[in-house]
């Protein structure tokens, strides 16, 4: 049986998505964000990049394993709430910590591999983010559009190396956005033996 329409769905998932960040700016603005103001903004900006990141790659995994389909509705207002929240994660901290200094940021770059593989996650992000309209898959085509989309992958393990190198202390809740991604990419990576063993097995035209 086909999914309801479910029209609240995308509205709901927009509010909810945007609930933090009005949470962190009221708490800003009451001055309750604590003594380092900048460090709070970047962790849960970061967080968040992660979690709608992750939330966005485990729309497939749930139509694969339950036969859901109002996930998919979902996925690409997900990626773009994980781009939104990334680009909100790197201005924070290249205008408001550094002072836009681009010398300091390139050398941040450069020489602190955390921020170097957070970096490159948000450059691959930024291809994806630009072609997410329904027009890009028709000027690209649809195969060529999907390998280019399969970066969103690459970007999703940086972003926990990312975190991992980030945190360095308490290693709980990045190795659990790791066991995440583990078990995301493992649900994919058996769909795509399966497929191509049906393509393998299936009977060949005379």
């Amino acid at each position: 049986m086909a999914s309801p329409p479910l029209p609240w769905l995308k509205p709901a998932v927009l509010v909810g998505g945007l609930s933090p960040l009005a949470l962190l700016l009221v708490q800003g603005l009451q001055g309750e964000l604590g003594a380092n103001v900048i460090e709070v903004v970047l962790n849960q900006t970061g967080l968040l990049t992660l979690v709608f990141l992750l939330a966005s790659l485990a729309c497939t995994p749930l139509k694969l394993l339950f036969a859901w389909t109002w996930p998919m509705r979902l996925r690409k207002l997900l990626g773009l709430m994980a781009f939104a929240y990334a680009v909100l994660h790197f201005l924070t901290y290249a205008v408001v910590d550094q002072g836009l200094a681009l010398g300091r940021i390139f050398q941040d770059v450069t020489e602190r591999g955390f921020i170097a593989v957070g970096f490159l996650a948000l450059m691959l992000l930024v291809p994806l983010a630009v072609t997410s309209t329904n027009a890009s898959v028709r000027r690209l085509g649809f195969p060529a559009w999907q390998r280019l989309h399969r970066l969103v992958y690459v970007a999703a393990v940086l972003g926990v190396v990312h975190f991992v190198w980030r945190v360095k202390k308490d290693l709980t809740e990045p190795l659990i956005f790791g066991a995440i991604l583990a078990l995301l990419l493992g649900i994919r990576a058996v769909e795509a033996v399966r497929k191509r063993r049906r393509v393998r097995s299936s009977p060949r035209p005379a």
